[in-house]
């Protein structure tokens, strides 16, 4: 948990980077469908203090997630719904699933900033330290907030891009985990 502002203050900075370029007026206002796909790789570090349906303290994982979702543009309003499967690569948790819905606003050409929340069911792994209990399932609520960039808005001259570099931050239950993820998305 150490690490939170350290990541924090790089996302800003990479957002306050991106400001000048973002703060151009959006051009393509219509309504329509975009279906996605990502990679993302981050972490889940769950903190150390239990709480009622928490995993045993400590529990962290690197991870790799495969997200799949759909948004509807109402102009610079996006309302979606996404799904992920994530494996874990390294420590303790072995798969996550989310299914999450989320909402939006675009800035700049063609990129977005949104908020998301849903569910989440975690897995850790056989080897994973010594719990209270023999259950390794968790699951709970995640809630969290991202930016997808798109390269439209980072120097390019096209008005929309296919791809776009995501970075967000989600926390399960009270503030009781930290999962930043980083990766790229492909829209269509």
């Amino acid at each position: 948990m150490k690490s939170l502002p350290l990541t924090a203050l790089a996302l800003a900075l990479g957002a306050g980077m991106s400001a000048p370029a973002l703060a151009q007026d959006t051009t393509d206002n219509s309504s329509r469908f975009e279906p996605y796909v990502g990679v993302l790789g981050g972490l889940h570090d769950f903190d150390n203090d239990q709480y009622n349906g928490s995993p045993p303290s400590g529990y962290r994982g690197w991870l790799v997630e495969g997200v799949a979702g759909a948004n509807y543009n109402f102009g610079k309003l996006v309302v979606g719904a996404e799904g992920a499967v994530a494996k874990g690569v390294d420590k303790d948790i072995n798969w996550e699933y989310t299914a999450a819905g989320r909402v939006g606003f675009k800035a700049g050409k063609d990129s977005l900033f949104f908020a998301r929340a849903g569910y989440q069911w975690t897995k850790f792994d056989d080897s994973a330290r010594p719990a209270v209990s023999t259950n390794r399932h968790y699951d709970g609520t995640i809630y969290g907030f991202g930016v997808e960039l798109s390269p439209a808005d980072m120097g390019g001259t096209a008005d929309r891009s296919n791809m776009r570099l995501r970075a967000q931050i989600d926390t399960r239950g009270d503030f009781h985990s930290f999962r930043p993820m980083v990766g790229v998305v492909a829209k269509f």
